[in-house]
Parts: C-alpha cells; structure tokens; sequence
C-alpha cells in the first residue's frame, strides 16, 4: 500500500548541506517493514559544503524506517512526533481500505472473543449427539453478535482516544488520519445497531444480555461525559475488562448454548465454574499489561494507570505472579480429573504454558516499548492457549 503525504522542507542545513524543498512522501512495504520514501531535490551550496552533486537527470531517494512497531507513519524529523495521514489522499484499492479496517477492529480482541466463545459452548456439549448443525447455528449466533459489539467498543475506544493513540499507537486508522471522526462514528454506529439487531431476532436472552452488558462496560469505559471514561481510574477499569472477559463471555454464552439452543435447564458445571475463575486471573491481567506500553501517553493525558502509578516494572512482574499463580492451581485442577486423558492434557497443556511464559518474561527488557508491546501480544496467545484447553477439563 503505498500512501501519499506532503509536507515543506524537513531539513535545512544552515549554511551548507542539502536543502530539501517540497517532496513527496512515500510509503512503502519493503519484505513486510514499513518504510517511506522521501524524493528529494539536493542543491549544491558553497564549495566547502560536503555534498555530492547529482547529474542533471537524476533525484535521490532518502529512505528512513519508521521507528514505532507497525507503525505506517515516519516521525517529525524537529517534534518526534508522527506525521499526519494526508486526509485528501484516496486509498489505492480494496485492500487498502482492508487493511485499515483490520486495524481499526484491534484483531487480537476479535481472535480472543471467537476463541472464546467457541470454547466455552462446547463446555456445554455432554455427549456426542450434541454436536450438530444446531449447536453450530448457536455458536455462530453469538459469535457474529458478539463481534459486531467488539468492533463497537473498540472503536469507541478510538474515537475517544485519538489525541492518546497519535502518541502510544501511531498506526491506528483514526490516529493517523486515515479515518476521520466522522467514518469512525459511522462504523461504530453501525455495528452498534447490526449487535443489538442480531441479538433481538435471535432470541436468547443469555446472548442480549450479554450484548447488552457489554454495550454499558465498554460504553462507560470509553466515552468522555461526566462520571463515565472509567478507563482513567485504574482499579474501575481493571473491573471493567474482568468483567466482560471473564465473567460475561463465559457464563452468558455458556448459557446462550445451554438454555436457548439445547433447552436445558440452567446449570454451573465444574469445568465452567473454573473457567470463569481462570480467566478472572487472566483478564486482569491483561487489564494490568495492556497499560504497561502505554506509559507515555496516559502521563500526558492524566490516565492514571497502574503502570503510571506504580511503575512498569512492578506491574510487569505482578502480572507474571498471577499468572503463574492461575497455571498452578489449572495443573491442581487438571490432576483431580477423573479421566486420565483429561488429566494429561490439563497438566501438561498447563506446565508448558506457565515455563512458556516464564522464560519470556525473564527476556523482556523493559526499557524497550517494542519489547514490553511484543510481550503484550504473547500474553494475548496465551490467552488464545487457555481456551484451547478449557474443553478438555473434565
């Protein structure tokens, strides 16, 4: 995708050097490393200015990586900041507007609520019988419902933190102005309405009420107006995520398979009372880990995080020991299982997560953005893991 931008003089070398007039930024996708490309006109100055001089004919091309992670935009070369997305610039193809979208959607969070949904309806599968066309028409129910609402809150995350993202996440569509306020409210809106739409016709009050709750978590979450935008207060926040994650997804969306598409009566079953033990664990700590990255623009902007208050070190490692702590008591669990192959599936499956997880951490520089941001996305697949095994505990 190549994207165009303007801007007047980057560099003007006092008395000598180049100077460089009007260009063109470009940029590039070179072996999946984003790059500009900026064509510049070089003139000699004085004789004792080190600069070789170009033939009549030809230009040069400055290259410079851009130095965020992912990010698709080069820094102000006098404020560090990200150049603006030139608004006037049009999308060269389908593609383009794909990509942006899928930016836009924050896919680690659509890949974690599908898993998760998938996972915990077939905690509800008691025997062999149960898997058919109807139970994946449930599934599929709440899974499209339940995604259409991600992309809501995500996006009304966005749209409230564009002044925020321009410095944590650069590479965000309406950060970077490739999304205007008005396209984003646009698809939030949509997708808003396309969730609560799909979620009246199907009729199970397990999955609207899961929508439903969701809609006001996310909403209060997010929005700037008196005595909402939670996210500033770190503890609210923290129980914000916990309380979509880890007991939403999993007792609404058990229930949503249990009751309305098998008909059964209501029942907490072992493997999901510790499903939802589990990833109360586990969403707090991504609600404590997702902040850590994000240091920089929550001091600018007054979020009072975690990790602005008590350190990125200190919430680093807290959210190691939690994790290592829920591994432990998921090898505890997975070893009381009556059935042998339940039991090696919990235990192992767990033991290599937890070592997983704590030879990564041991690595993390913490001085490094880009490595503590990596971190993050491993803690996600992590996450990803967990649901794969949830079935198998028996």
């Amino acid at each position: 995708m190549e994207s165009l931008l303007s801007s007047s003089s980057l560099v003007s070398a006092a008395g000598g050097g180049l100077c460089l007039r009007k260009q063109n930024l470009k940029l590039l996708s070179l072996s999946g490393n984003r790059v500009l490309r900026c064509n510049v006109v070089a003139k000699p100055k004085s004789r004792n200015n080190l600069v070789s001089r170009l033939d009549g004919q030809e230009s040069s091309s400055l290259f410079l990586l851009c130095s965020r992670h992912k990010s698709r935009f080069q820094a102000n070369a006098t404020t560090g900041q990200p150049e603006a997305f030139d608004p006037k610039s049009k999308p060269n193809s389908f593609r383009d507007s794909l990509d942006a979208f899928y930016r836009f959607s924050r896919p680690h969070t659509v890949i974690g609520t599908v898993l998760s949904i998938l996972s915990v309806s077939f905690l509800a599968v008691e025997k062999v019988s149960d898997i058919s066309p109807l139970l994946f028409t449930g599934i599929l129910e709440a899974v499209v419902a339940a995604l259409m609402m991600n992309i809501y809150i995500v996006g009304l995350n966005q749209l409230s933190d564009v002044e925020i993202d321009k410095v944590n996440k650069p590479y965000l569509p309406l950060a970077s102005g490739e999304y205007s306020v008005k396209t984003g409210i646009a698809i939030v809106a949509s997708f808003f309405i396309m969730s609560f739409w799909l979620g009246w016709i199907v009729g199970s009050w397990p999955l609207f009420w899961a929508l439903f709750v969701s809609f006001i978590l996310g909403t209060a979450y997010s929005i700037n107006l008196p005595l909402l935008r939670w996210k500033r207060f770190a503890l609210v926040a923290a129980m914000c995520i916990l309380a979509v994650r880890a007991i939403i997804v999993q007792i609404a969306f058990y229930l949503h398979i249990q009751t309305h598409v098998f008909g059964r009566p209501v029942m907490f079953t072992r493997p999901l009372i510790f499903a939802t033990a589990f990833m109360s664990f586990f969403s707090v700590v991504i609600a404590l880990f997702k902040d850590i990255p994000d240091i920089e623009g929550d001091k600018i902007f007054g979020i009072r995080s975690f990790s602005v208050t008590l350190g990125q070190k200190r919430v680093f490692w807290t959210c190691v020991s939690l994790l290592q702590m829920a591994y432990a008591v998921a090898i505890l669990v997975g070893a009381t299982s009556p059935f042998i192959w339940s039991k090696f599936i919990s235990v192992v499956g767990h033991v290599i997560l937890a070592t997983t997880l704590w030879t990564r951490a041991k690595s993390v520089d913490l001085s490094s953005k880009t490595e503590i941001t990596s971190c993050y996305m491993f803690i996600w697949k992590l996450f990803y893991a967990e649901y794969l095994l949830l079935p198998f505990l028996k």
